[in-house]
């Protein structure tokens, strides 16, 4: 029974030390999130939430206006996508009506990028209205924002799913 706690008492603290190291740089340095009552945070967060509105609403003239030309869509399961055209036919014809985003309270993690914009980090859940029973399991995302001529601008994304 000892073996099996010095086990456990080993896998928690290698997961401890690997939460705890992912806040450091290679050079040592703490990378400092936002808090939440930055400014720059708030408005990452209002981004996220203009554009979920209109992804859960099918206003593809909405999602369009926040896609920059340039978009690379990472998605584990389907790959890269850099057309943004292609990006939207595809939400106009896969997601509308049939699927809504969740965000996963308090996950948002916002650091800025000097002279570029923001990258987001957080949680999220897609529900498939097609099987409204189907459980749906928190994924993680990653957005970089593009801050150009007074907007904010969808640039990369990564979408990862269980």
């Amino acid at each position: 029974m000892k073996t099996n706690s010095n086990i456990f008492l080993v896998l928690i603290l290698g997961m401890a030390v690997m939460v705890f190291s992912s806040f450091r740089t290679v050079d040592g340095h703490v990378l400092s999130r936002l808090a939440p009552a930055d400014d720059l945070y708030s408005t990452i967060v209002e981004m996220d939430s203009i554009y979920f509105t209109a992804y859960n609403n099918c206003d593809m003239a909405t999602q369009a206006e926040l896609y920059a030309e340039d978009l690379e869509f990472y998605h584990d399961k389907g790959g890269l996508s850099t057309s943004k055209q292609d990006i939207l036919k595809s939400i106009e014809a896969n997601i509308c009506g049939k699927v809504t985003r969740e965000l996963v309270k308090g996950s948002i993690e916002v650091y800025p990028i000097n002279g570029f914009g923001a990258v987001e980090i957080g949680m999220h859940k897609f529900h498939n209205n097609q099987e409204p029973d189907a459980i749906s399991l928190p994924s993680k995302f990653i957005t970089i924002w593009k801050h150009q001529e007074d907007r904010w601008l969808i640039s990369r994304v990564i979408s990862l799913h269980k």
